[in-house]
C-alpha cells in the first residue's frame, strides 16, 4: 500500500503542544555551552 503524501499534508495539523513549547522557549534566557565556557574562563581568571 502506497501513501499518497500530497493527501497526507492536506490533512496534516500541527499539534497545539508544539506551538505552546516554542513560545515557552522563546521566551525563556536559555544558558548555552558557550555562555558556560564563558563563566568558567571568568572564574579561572
Amino acid at each position: 500500500m502506497m501513501l499518497d503524501f500530497a493527501e497526507e499534508l492536506k490533512k496534516f495539523q500541527p499539534s497545539l503542544e508544539v506551538e505552546d513549547i516554542e513560545g515557552a522557549v522563546y521566551q525563556e534566557d536559555l544558558t548555552d555551552m558557550t555562555d558556560i565556557l564563558r563563566e568558567m574562563i571568568e572564574q579561572t581568571k
